[in-house]
C-alpha cells in the first residue's frame, strides 16, 4: 500500500464523501475509488459501505484508520530525518480541552509558529482526561494537556504545569450568596450546570454531591464552557468551573464565587506524550515552550 493511498483513505474517512474528497486532494473521484479499492483488496475487507445516499465506515475502516494514521506520521517523521537541516515541516496532533484552547493556549501557538511557520498544528477535542490519555496510547496524539490529579501512566510521560483552582459560580443575584459557604444540601434543589461525563471538574462536582448522600434532579449538560458560562450569567443554574474561565467575568460582575470547602485531591493542567514517541525538534520545542510559558502562570 502506499501513502497516496493512505492519504485519501484518511480524508474519505474524515468527509465520509467521495466527492469532497477528490476536490480536497484534487484527484478525479475514480481515481479516489480506484485507491480506496485498490486498499480494500490488499487489506482483504471492505473499508466503506454505502447505506443508501450514506458513506460510512465498516469496522474494519474504524481498525485500519488508526493505522493509516500511524503510518503517515511515521511518513512524515522519516522525511524529517533526511531533511534535518531544512526548515521543519510536519504536523503536530495536539489533544485539548476547549478551556485550555481558550485560555492558556493562545500565547503558546502564537511563539510556536513564529519558530516552526511550516509546521501545522492540529487540534483534537479531549472531552475528556481518559479519552486523551487513550489516544495518546494508540498513537493518534503526539501531546496532549489533561486536567486531572496528578497519576502516573506506565505508558506515558505526564508533566504538571500548574494547580487549577477550581469555583462554584452563580449569577450575581443568586439568593445563595448571602452564605459564607455552602454546602451539597444546600445546592439539593438548584439546577446543576455539568461539562460533559469524564471531564476532571464534573468528577469532582459529583464526587462533592454523593460524600454527603445529596443527589441533585435538575441537571442539564453541555459540551462548551462557554455556554454554561451564559447560562451562569443568565441565572439558569450553577456551576463549577475552572479559575481561569470565569475570571474575567467574576472581575466585570457577570458572576460570583459562591464559597465551598473542596476536599478532594487537587487537580493540575498537565501535558502529556507517549513514553516512546519520536521527539521531532518541533515536538520538543513545542512541549519546552509550554512548560516555560506556564511557569509564567504560577
Amino acid at each position: 500500500m502506499e501513502i497516496k493511498q493512505l492519504i485519501t483513505f484518511k480524508m474519505a474517512a474524515e468527509n465520509l464523501n467521495f466527492t469532497q474528497t477528490a476536490k480536497l486532494l484534487n484527484f478525479a473521484q475514480s481515481s479516489v475509488t480506484a485507491q480506496i479499492k485498490g486498499l480494500e483488496s490488499e487489506v482483504g475487507k471492505p473499508l466503506f459501505e454505502r447505506l443508501g445516499k450514506r458513506l460510512i465506515l465498516t469496522e474494519a475502516g474504524h481498525q485500519f484508520k488508526a493505522y493509516a494514521e500511524k503510518m503517515i506520521r511515521l511518513s512524515e517523521e522519516a522525511k524529517l530525518i533526511v531533511h534535518g537541516g531544512e526548515e521543519q515541516t510536519g504536523t503536530l496532533l495536539i489533544g485539548a480541552q476547549e478551556s485550555q484552547c481558550t485560555y492558556r493556549l493562545p500565547p503558546i501557538l502564537k511563539e510556536f509558529k513564529t519558530q516552526f511557520p511550516k509546521v501545522k498544528l492540529v487540534f483534537k477535542p479531549a472531552h475528556s482526561d481518559e479519552m486523551a490519555r487513550e489516544h495518546l496510547e494508540a498513537g493518534l496524539l503526539d501531546v496532549a494537556f489533561i486536567m486531572d490529579t496528578c497519576k502516573s501512566g506506565d505508558s506515558l510521560k505526564i508533566k504538571p504545569l500548574i494547580k487549577e483552582e477550581l469555583l462554584i459560580v452563580a449569577s450575581s443575584s443568586h439568593p445563595l450568596l448571602e452564605k459564607s459557604a455552602v454546602f451539597p444540601e444546600d445546592l439539593e434543589h438548584e439546577t446543576i450546570l455539568l461539562t460533559e461525563t469524564g471531564c476532571s471538574y464534573r468528577t469532582i462536582f459529583e464526587d462533592f454531591f454523593r460524600s454527603a448522600g445529596v443527589y441533585p434532579l435538575n441537571k442539564i449538560e453541555f459540551g462548551s464552557i462557554e455556554a454554561i458560562k451564559q447560562c451562569v450569567i443568565a441565572g439558569l443554574g450553577i456551576a463549577l468551573l475552572p479559575k481561569m474561565a470565569v475570571e474575567t467575568d467574576l472581575k466585570m460582575g457577570r458572576m460570583k464565587e459562591i464559597g465551598w470547602e473542596n476536599t478532594t485531591a487537587p487537580i493540575y493542567t498537565q501535558i502529556a506524550w507517549h513514553k516512546d514517541k519520536w521527539m521531532t525538534p518541533p515536538l520538543e520545542a513545542f512541549i519546552e515552550l509550554t512548560c516555560n510559558t506556564f511557569k509564567n502562570y504560577n
